[in-house]
């Protein structure tokens, strides 16, 4: 008689929710600017969050615009909440991010010379998700440090300070490429993490794993492209 077949076992994928550390609003036309406070955040969007200086105040801004600015801050480039589209510096803000990222992408990529592409975090907690009991979370953590690319950022990181840091959050974005990377970065900082709509609609990535953030990032690219100058824009931070 032949082997009994090892019964073949099947483990459901569980995808861990995506970090959303920014808003971005698109405010009504009808919405006075009382209501955009921080208190008023969740009772007229469900958020709960303070305001965030998330984007760019155009360089040719007048004095007289300055009060339809929310939370505006001197300085080159000029920080605030938010504001009209036409008048927020969203092109500035890409090119800028761009330029950042691809400086970045290069340090990461002196940081983990000859280490081999790393298995990002999301696997791994997804994995402890969909069988807590077989593998548990210090498991999970221990095989994602043991890897040597994610050891290299470590060191780097350990002996590092402040914005030469390299965030292993960002890992699949970094070992996506530098242009992917830089686009990347660029999109999330006029999109951050998650957008709603003037109309109330939440876009938002279904988890951390990058083909997930580039979906939300077409979606939130397509949106900015169709909406008015006069929509107003506001940061969030959560």
């Amino acid at each position: 008689m032949g082997k009994t077949p090892r019964p073949v076992i099947r483990t459901t994928a569980v995808k861990p929710k995506a970090t959303i550390r920014t808003m971005i609003l698109c405010i009504p036309d009808e919405l006075p600017r009382e209501a955009l406070t921080p208190h008023q955040l969740d009772r007229n969007f469900g958020v709960q969050g303070t305001l965030s200086s998330q984007f760019w105040a155009t360089p040719a801004l007048r004095l007289w615009q300055h009060r339809q600015m929310i939370s505006l801050r001197k300085g080159r480039p000029a920080y605030c909440a938010g504001g009209p589209v036409r008048l927020l510096d969203l092109d500035g803000m890409l090119q800028a991010a761009g330029m950042g990222a691809a400086i970045r992408h290069q340090l990461f990529s002196r940081v983990v010379h000859g280490t081999r592409n790393a298995t990002p975090w999301h696997v791994y907690e997804s994995r402890h998700l969909a069988d807590p009991d077989k593998y548990p979370w210090d498991k999970a953590v221990a095989d994602f440090h043991n890897q040597p690319r994610v050891n290299a950022i470590r060191m780097h990181n350990a002996a590092t300070y402040g914005a030469g840091q390299i965030s292993l959050r960002e890992l699949e974005m970094y070992q996506a490429g530098s242009m992917a990377y830089q686009h990347h970065s660029a999109l999330t900082a006029i999109a951050g993490d998650a957008l709603i709509t003037a109309e109330g609609a939440k876009l938002a990535a279904a988890s951390d794993a990058m083909a997930d953030r580039v979906t939300y990032l077409e979606q939130a690219n397509r949106l900015f492209a169709a909406i008015g100058p006069d929509q107003r824009l506001l940061g969030v931070a959560l």
